[in-house]
């Protein structure tokens, strides 16, 4: 069967458009002893971002939420859940997905770097290169390698009026952007119909909004967030990231504390 450019035979998936074949595990012990040992190389100052392309319509995709879930326990991920709208069409209407993700993923697709393509589970690693969601193996790889390029420091600070204050410092080439997102921490959702009818899954922090706050083209950067940016409705928690322009890779990103 083809999904958005994937073939899945036999519990291998066919990446058409990145070339490339990863045999997907379907026993849930493997799944879980290698999601237990992925590590990012990275720190909680300067943590990878993982972003996850899922769906309540694909049946492929609980076992990378899980995974999600177990990953953003560590504070070197910074992992954000977006769900997409394409597999709405199935009978079963995503009820957490935005159209701007599915414009995201599309967007990475074009770039054509390593696991690119438009199908569900997928994981991008700071917006760079990306795995199937529930490939532990793979996500681990990339991250490692992620954690490997040099990265601005991003700094937060919260004042007594609510307001944020993210600092910038490192070198900076180009034109880059701030932006905001609105997160909510976890997510249970009882799936009425299609591939996942009947089932109830739970997504971590699920994008609910991101808003750009600012635009930098040099070091030593300071940016306000005031504190009505950070009032969005069913949003618990906030990160920031710091990425180029048109879908380009995420230099930084971290969790606003609250």
């Amino acid at each position: 069967m083809k999904r958005n450019g994937i073939f899945a035979l036999g519990g291998v998936l066919t990446l058409a458009a990145a070339g490339m074949v990863i045999a997907a595990s379907n026993s849930a012990d493997a799944r879980q002893s290698t999601a237990g040992a992925v590590k990012s190389g990275a720190s909680a100052e300067a943590p990878v971002v993982l972003e996850l392309f899922t769906s309540q319509g694909c049946s492929s995709c609980p076992p990378a939420d899980r995974l999600a879930a177990r990953l953003a326990l560590d504070p070197s991920f910074l992992v954000i859940s977006r769900p997409v709208t394409y597999w709405d069409r199935l009978g079963w209407k995503d009820t957490l997905a935005l159209p701007a993700n599915t414009d995201l993923q599309r967007a990475y697709a074009r770039k054509g770097n390593e696991g690119a393509g438009v199908y569900t589970p997928q994981i991008v690693v700071d917006g760079r290169h990306g795995a199937v969601g529930s490939n532990a193996r793979n996500v681990q790889a990339l991250s490692m390698d992620a954690a490997m390029v040099a990265k601005p420091d991003l700094t937060t600070s919260r004042s007594p009026d609510g307001s944020v204050t993210v600092t910038v410092r490192g070198k900076i080439q180009g034109q880059s952007e701030l932006v905001l997102l609105a997160l909510s921490s976890r997510e249970s959702v009882q799936i009425g119909r299609g591939e996942n009818g009947g089932r109830r899954v739970s997504y971590t922090n699920v994008l609910r909004k991101e808003t750009p706050v600012g635009s930098l083209s040099r070091s030593d950067q300071r940016v306000k967030i005031t504190p009505d940016m950070m009032q969005v409705s069913n949003a618990n928690r906030y990160a920031i990231i710091l990425r180029k322009p048109n879908a380009g890779p995420i230099l930084a990103g971290r969790m606003i504390a609250s």
